[in-house]
């Protein structure tokens, strides 16, 4: 059987801390240098109030997470070292049948000892003026321009671009980026605290030199307003619950509000935040923007769509579904099975690295071939621009059959005939109302 090309949506680099200095404008080092002294007199502490980690979480979690195996590494320590070192690197994605990958920032999940200057990095918050969070913004992009040279058939870096303040600077540095070799889009912050939000028409400039150069608009997960939750046991709970919301919002803000109407080519990712709540989303959309009668007196879009919000999304954008899960796989075809672009999140523990084989096995093994291909490797291959003739070599040296995912006994695909012919369900129910209302 041919074996599937496996690209990741979601994966993280970054090197430690101090190196990003020899990467930074030169007028902006003694500030960094007193920042990193700053962090580290937050980690001691930080450590010292939680005995052998900084990192809140369960006992269990840490012991498997900073426990030595074998041969004495720990995975933090191996994920750390594949942050930054392209070698280790590609033998980790190997191991765990990835061919391809999308790289985010941020490698370290679990102590928050790794970051790029100023608050730059998938979320970025300014830690001192706009113009810092910008000079930070470009040395994690020029350090990423680096390592994705190495194997750069095999990655697509990501571009830092803090733009709610500076869209000028930040227009610049998308395009020196980008030709630098960051090829597969930019991050942009989720939350807009203070300023305009993405149903402003000042962010057009951005999305039509974003259009201009094929580079995909990403909201990445992580924020909340962390603000709100005190020091209550349970508070990162809430956190982790309220985040998938946060960094859902800027596409619901840019699909009802005619991004994708004025940006044709503009494409967007949700990325690291699942995928369950995407079916529920779109009928709803659909339903106010079809002047569902509930829903009448809340429609403003008239003027403003041309089509409905899930033909948009069909059209525009993605969901990279980290650590897909079963539910999220019954629910494609409402989802829509070319909008899902898995993701193993190397290197972080709340993702399938280094299990992924024995993940994917668990949650693909009842999946059509066709649709599996898709789901792990196709889309990601289409939305960013990988060629998959360069990865299929890589594949059948590391890549899993259908076979080894399970998927051998074709009379259990039948249950999925009646979600197919479904598809969306609420979809018929719109054009029933349609037509009634004409």
């Amino acid at each position: 059987m041919k074996r599937y090309v496996i690209i990741s949506a979601d994966c993280h680099a970054g090197p430690e801390s101090p190196v990003y200095r020899e990467f930074l404008d030169p007028a902006y080092r003694a500030d960094f240098d007193e920042e990193l002294k700053e962090r580290e007199r937050l980690i001691a502490e930080r450590r010292a109030q939680t005995s052998s980690t900084n990192f809140v979480g369960d006992d269990e979690f840490k012991e498997e997470w900073f426990g030595e195996d074998e041969e004495g590494n720990s995975l933090h320590e191996i994920g750390l070292r594949g942050g930054w070192d392209a070698v280790t690197r590609d033998k980790e994605l190997d191991a765990d049948a990835v061919c391809g990958e999308v790289v985010f920032p941020g490698p370290d999940a679990v102590t928050g000892t790794m970051g790029a200057p100023f608050g730059a990095g998938f979320n970025p918050v300014a830690t001192k003026s706009p113009g810092h969070l910008l000079a930070g913004a470009r040395a994690f992009n020029r350090w990423a321009a680096e390592m994705c040279s190495q194997s750069s058939e095999r990655r697509r870096g990501l571009i830092v671009a803090p733009l709610l303040d500076d869209l000028e600077g930040v227009m610049d540095e998308i395009r020196r980026a980008h030709g630098e070799g960051l090829t597969g889009g930019i991050i942009i912050p989720p939350r807009w605290t203070g300023h305009e939000s993405y149903t402003s028409h000042r962010y057009d400039p951005v999305w039509a030199l974003c259009e201009e150069l094929s580079l995909p608009v990403h909201c990445h997960s992580g924020p909340a307003p962390q603000e709100d939750y005190g020091e209550a046991p349970g508070w990162i709970t809430v956190y982790g619950y309220e985040t998938i919301f946060f960094t859902g919002r800027p596409l619901w803000f840019m699909l009802l509000t005619g991004v994708f109407e004025r940006f044709p080519r503009l494409r967007m990712a949700v990325t690291e935040a699942g995928s369950y709540w995407v079916p529920d989303m779109l009928w709803r959309m659909d339903m106010m923007v079809s002047r569902e009668h509930g829903m009448r007196k809340l429609v403003g879009t008239r003027d403003v769509l041309r089509m409905l919000p899930s033909e948009y999304f069909d059209r525009n954008c993605a969901i990279g579904s980290s650590n897909t899960r079963r539910r999220e796989l019954a629910r494609r075809y409402e989802i829509g099975v070319g909008n899902i672009m898995w993701g193993n999140d190397f290197p972080h523990p709340e993702g399938t690295w280094p299990y992924t084989r024995a993940f994917l096995k668990d949650r693909f093994w009842d999946i059509p071939i066709d649709e599996t291909a898709k789901i792990l490797g196709e889309n990601q291959a289409e939305f960013y621009g990988f060629d998959m003739g360069a990865l299929q070599p890589i594949a059948d040296r590391i890549g899993p059959t259908p076979a080894e995912l399970g998927q051998t006994d074709e009379s259990v695909l039948a249950k999925w005939e009646p979600l197919q012919a479904a598809g969306r369900p609420w979809l018929s129910e719109c054009e029933a109302v349609a037509v009634a209302g004409e």
